[in-house]
């Protein structure tokens, strides 16, 4: 009963975090379909103009979801790695799972080409008003497929941020365990 009530204190962030990266995949995918496309482009001599898509608002949700994702996934994390048992020393710190750490320095990498590929494909997405463009005064359509690789890539980093989270929880109840089976003996 009492590993049951453990699970309780998880049960709300692992939830969340699980939410936010379906939400965040949902918007990766409606910008992807509500996207600028060429027909949209016009032209007046050599200055374009394009207007904006309903893509900018699912870009910069799915960029707050994943953000927010990340964020809280490592709170967790950093939460249950600085724990310390109180009542057997200062010694006694908790031990840093390599798993968790492994999975942790991938989310972050994966966050980052993510993040970046949303921000660019979102501010693509924003009007292109004629001589000011995206870059250097010329217009630029998002390639297909940018944001669905973004969603791919948001779920894999918030799936590899519960992964860290799980190994963390595992390992801490493995040294709970032997620090109980160590006061039997």
């Amino acid at each position: 009963m009492e590993r049951l009530n453990q699970y309780n204190n998880f049960v709300l962030p692992f939830s969340l975090i699980i939410f936010l990266g379906l939400v965040s995949f949902s918007s990766c995918l409606a910008a992807e379909f509500n996207k600028s496309k060429k027909k949209d482009l016009r032209f007046d001599d050599k200055l374009c103009y394009l207007p904006g898509s309903p893509a900018f608002g699912f870009g910069i949700a799915a960029l707050m979801c994943l953000f927010t994702g990340q964020i809280i996934g490592n709170l967790f994390v950093c939460s249950k790695l600085s724990a310390r048992d109180h009542r057997s020393g200062c010694d006694d710190k908790l031990k840093r799972p390599a798993i968790a750490t492994i999975f942790l320095v991938f989310s972050w990498i994966s966050f980052g080409v993510c993040a970046i590929l949303l921000s660019a494909a979102t501010s693509m997405s924003r009007s292109q008003s004629f001589g000011e463009g995206w870059l250097d005064g010329e217009c630029y359509i998002v390639k297909s497929g940018v944001y669905i690789g973004s969603g791919i890539l948001a779920v894999l980093t918030l799936g590899l941020t519960l992964g860290s989270d799980i190994a963390t929880i595992r390992q801490k109840r493995v040294e709970e365990d032997m620090k109980v089976h160590a006061q039997i003996k």
